[in-house]
Order: C-alpha cells, then structure tokens, then sequence
C-alpha cells in the first residue's frame, strides 16, 4: 500500500484527493495547517492521518516527511486563490517558502513522485488558449508565486532527477468547494431560488469537475515523466461564461428569479478570454474531461440536495 502526503488536505480540491486515495486503497496522510478549517474532513472519521504542519516551518516539514517516509507526494497546499486572500507575506510563505521546504525533504527522503499544483493564473492574462511551453505573465503576487514554485519543481527535477510534475489547473468546482465561490454560490442560492451578486456577465472562465481533476492527479502520480518537471494544463478546453453559467443555473433550479449584473465586484484577473489548451495531458497521460460545465453543475446540485448536513453549512456560511 502506497502511503501518500496529501498537503491542503483540509481545501476543497485537497479533500477530494484524499477521499478518491482512500477509495483506491492508499494510506494518505493529510497535511493541514495548523489554523485551518477541517469541516471537509469531519466525515471521515479516523480513516487518515491529519497531521497539521506549517509548510513555512522548515524543521517540521523535514520531521512529517522522514517520518511518513511517502512514496507520493501531492502538493496541493496553496494560498491567495481566493479573493479575499491578499496578505503578499502569507502568499509568499505558503507558495514558495512552503514548496521549497516540502522539495527539500522529498530530494532527502527519495520520494519516488511529486505533483505539484500550479495555477492557470501564472499566463497572466492571454487571449488565446495558452500551451505549456510559452511564455508566463503573472500579473498577480500570487500568480507570480504559483510561478515561482513552478520553476522550483522544474529546477529539483532537472538538478537532482526528481520525478516532479505540476498540474496547472483551470477553474475547478464541485463538491466541498468553498460557499463564497461562483459554482457553489450559482447552486446554493439557485436552490433558494435566487442569484448570487454576479460580475459582468462576459467574464469567462474554462470550468473543470473536480472529479476530472483529481483524476489528473493520480495519472500525474503515475508517470515516470520524460520531460524534467513537466507541466500539465488541467482544463476543458472550453470556454463558460458567468452569463452562460447563470442561464445554467437557472434551467437546471427553475430559478424565476434575474441576476443583478455588476452586483460583484469585478477582480483583477476577470478576463471574457480564459480557456484550457489541453493538448499535452491528452497526449501524454491519456487524460479527458468528462463532465460538461452542465452535468457537472446538475451533479454539484444533487450532491448539495443529498446532503443537507453540507447545505445547510454552505446557507450558514453565505447567511
């Protein structure tokens, strides 16, 4: 049995991993920070590990990894995705301070695979899908530091023949996503029968179902990877407007109520051009998307439905 160290095991796409690992009958350890929420692990009663440990905290770090002595590692503990997520230090120590840390006692430790998560947001904003071997514009502290623990990971790979890969993923929703996103936002207010404050309705992002995501992960996991750090879109390849998701929303809920267009206030990186090229992870892993931004969505709404413990935390949490 493989044992694996999950990092932001306690996050949304962190919390899936952890269950599909589960599942295929691996030993994951589940590194949490120390402050973080847990309510997405609850349920799981004791059937992992969680170990909380600051990434930043170079000494722990080494400790966790020479004790779980992990085969896999999936890196996935992030900060500065969200919205309100703006402290530069913070950012800085989570993405980049925190990667560097966990690399080094995976290089000492002889982990046999690392896949790391990166961001669509390290292009910067482009008007045409992007493939992995152009260049990367950030225009965000933290796009700017998902790119800078990309070059990390390449740099241990091509410096000390580490099998590293990063993911970089396209807007991910589904179950266990955070209630003040978009996707779980649509769903949530939808089965109250109204909208959410929505930006314009142009705004575009490229939607993949969290199940399609974690799939990357474990295929990433897999693969002794030809190219030194190899990275991977993780996307659709197709775009979704906010407007197109609200119409969506509205025939899957039979939402009678409009949208308040503008209600939201548009952030830094809302582009009407945002969209996956998925070329490479289809030719190298064999990987596909499998759900349409529609199934995706009816599924996210059913899962909310079937579970009225996690909705009534999501209507809580959004008041």
């Amino acid at each position: 049995m493989k044992r694996v160290i999950v990092t932001g095991a306690a996050g949304f796409i962190g919390a899936n991993v952890a269950r599909r690992l589960l599942d295929d009958g691996l030993e994951p350890f589940l590194l949490t920070l120390p402050s973080s929420d847990q309510w997405r692990l609850a349920e799981l009663n004791g059937e992992a590990r969680v170990v909380p440990v600051d990434l930043a905290d170079q000494e722990a770090v080494a400790r966790v990894v020479s004790d779980v002595k992990p085969e896999w590692v999936l890196h996935l503990a992030a900060h500065g995705g969200y919205s309100w997520q703006t402290d530069a230090d913070a950012i800085l120590r989570a993405n980049v301070v925190g990667t560097a840390n966990l690399l080094s006692a995976c290089r000492r430790s002889g982990v046999e695979t690392f896949v790391n998560t990166g961001s669509s947001s390290e292009y910067g904003l482009k008007d045409h899908p992007p493939c992995e071997e152009e260049s990367i514009e950030p225009n965000s502290i933290y796009a700017t530091a998902k790119a800078a623990a990309t070059l990390l990971c390449q740099q241990a790979a091509m410096s000390d023949g580490m099998n590293v890969s990063t993911l970089r993923l396209y807007s991910t929703y589904g179950p266990w996503e955070d209630p003040n996103r978009l996707v779980p936002a649509l769903a949530v207010e939808g089965l109250r029968g109204t909208f959410p404050p929505l930006v314009a309705p142009e705004t575009a992002r490229d939607f993949v179902w969290i199940g399609d995501v974690v799939d990357a992960y474990l295929l990433a996991a897999r693969t002794r990877h030809s190219e030194p750090g190899a990275v991977y879109n993780v996307g659709t390849g197709i775009q979704t407007t906010v407007g197109e998701a609200a119409e969506i929303a509205r025939d899957v809920l039979a939402i009678d109520a409009s949208p308040s267009w503008g209600s939201m206030q548009a952030r830094q990186w809302d582009t009407d051009r945002w969209i996956a090229d998925n070329t490479k992870i289809r030719n190298r892993l064999g990987w596909r998307a499998t759900r349409s931004f529609r199934e995706g969505f009816t599924e996210l709404a059913s899962w909310l439905r079937e579970r009225p413990d996690v909705l009534s935390h999501y209507w809580r949490f959004r008041g």
